[in-house]
């Protein structure tokens, strides 16, 4: 519908004809109906997977569940500044990024966060009321 008016636009003023419609308004604010939020597997094998893991957190409703184990074998500067990337654009986005145990990185956009613990219970803290 509105590629149809772009067209119609287009075509009038080649054509030489004008009509009192000559701009077309658009509604940037108007919301998505069909928001689904995607959860992703990504395998980050080399540092040029990081432009997949951007593209699909740039759009906004995609959390990425990146496994790091390959790269971190291989090359761990490479590992370094691909996962540097992806933490510029989390902070740019207001999303979060947080590592699980030693191969597993989670990021999310803005609307949601990822809850981490500060400081885990010692273990002579946990005896002390036994």
């Amino acid at each position: 519908m509105v590629l149809n008016k772009i067209k119609r636009i287009f075509t009038d003023s080649i054509n030489g004809e004008s009509g009192e419609d000559d701009y077309l308004e658009i509604d940037l604010g108007q919301e998505r109906k069909d928001k689904k939020v995607f959860v992703k597997l990504f395998v980050l094998r080399q540092y040029e997977d990081v432009t997949e893991i951007l593209n699909a957190l740039r759009e906004g409703y995609t959390i990425a569940v990146i496994d790091i184990k390959v790269l971190r074998k291989r090359d761990s500067i490479e590992l370094k500044r691909a996962i540097s990337k992806i933490k510029k654009t989390t902070d740019a986005l207001e999303g979060s990024i947080a590592g699980f145990l030693e191969d597993i990185v989670v990021v999310t956009p803005s609307f949601a966060k990822i809850h981490k613990q500060t400081e885990k219970p010692k273990e002579e803290d946990k005896n002390k009321f036994v």
